[in-house]
């Protein structure tokens, strides 16, 4: 735990003496969130550590003190239960210069895990598949469990997360390793059977079928309750994402899933914290394994 969160600190986030650092966790994540705390105090930084409630969903902001804590500070570490990656707390700290490391739903094995790769590596393997996908006007992701996805990528950026925020207003998903988008829009069907953000690996696959990039049929009782509880915007197709983190295995949470080098996830809910134009107190990523990925009629190498 002390070397992982040693990583977090100096390699990814590159912490200095001079810098104030802020970790907001929660009481079902303490133990990361002291952790970190603890890591960048013996770089010498000024260090805040403040937990939060529980929120029910991904997604929902933080309360105000916080964001505005967030604002304030050089560099946060959001050890979370739920994820501040797509809020405005975050959007607005990176816009104040702060460099962001969201750890939503973090765990011992995860940190012992995935967290614990080489990020020179993880960083080369997403400027391999940026050169692929960057200028793509359409993506395909096709798998034999019954996926069959066109995503139109339109004007939207792609986005690399290896892990390396060195940069006034960066931020990274710890532990890192994909390439991500908010599409433009999509139609077909995805098949996720790999894992679900809050429900683990999944016994049964889950689909999803898509029109005009909103989610129109849901197979999963527990995720379309949770799409329908916060109203139309939970609908939205939000974002494609592509693993590369050569480390990270399945293991039921999602923080990790998604980073498996060779998989895809696909989320609905929030898109407007990386290009998208939906806010949404909602932000649930589905992982796809072995998927075929073509971007305009390309195939993509995905596993290396």
């Amino acid at each position: 735990m002390e070397e992982s969160a040693r990583v977090a600190v100096e390699d990814c986030m590159n912490v200095s003496a001079d810098e104030t650092v802020l970790v907001v966790t929660d009481e079902e994540r303490r133990e990361i969130g002291r952790a970190l705390y603890d890591a960048a105090g013996r770089v010498g930084s000024e260090t805040v550590y403040v937990e939060i409630a529980v929120d029910e969903n991904h997604g929902a902001e933080p309360p105000a003190p916080v964001g505005s804590a967030m604002r304030s500070s050089d560099v946060v570490f959001a050890a979370t239960t739920r994820s501040l990656t797509h809020t405005e707390a975050r959007q607005e700290a990176c816009g104040s210069g702060a460099r962001v490391a969201t750890l939503p739903g973090i765990t011992r094995e995860v940190m012992e895990g995935a967290m614990r790769a080489d990020y020179g590596e993880v960083a080369d393997n997403a400027a391999d598949l940026l050169d692929e996908l960057g200028g793509a006007d359409e993506v395909r992701i096709e798998t034999d469990a019954g996926t069959d996805l066109t995503l139109r990528i339109g004007a939207r950026d792609w986005h690399p997360d290896d892990g390396i925020c060195h940069e006034d207003g960066c931020v990274t998903n710890l532990p890192a390793g994909e390439v991500y988008v908010a599409p433009e829009t999509g139609d077909g069907t995805l098949v996720i059977d790999g894992s679900l953000a809050g429900f683990g690996v999944l016994d049964e696959a889950v689909r999803v079928e898509f029109e005009d990039g909103r989610a129109t049929s849901v197979s999963h009782d527990g995720l379309r309750e949770r799409m329908d509880d916060v109203g139309d915007c939970g609908r939205n197709l939000a974002e494609l994402g592509v693993g590369v983190n050569p480390t990270a295995t399945l293991i039921g949470n999602v923080l990790q899933d998604e980073k498996v080098r060779g998989t895809v996830h696909v989320a609905v809910g929030d898109s407007s914290g990386f290009g998208g134009d939906v806010e949404c107190d909602l932000h649930v990523d589905g992982v796809v394994t072995q998927p075929r990925l073509y971007a305009d009629g390309e195939r993509v190498e995905l596993d290396g």
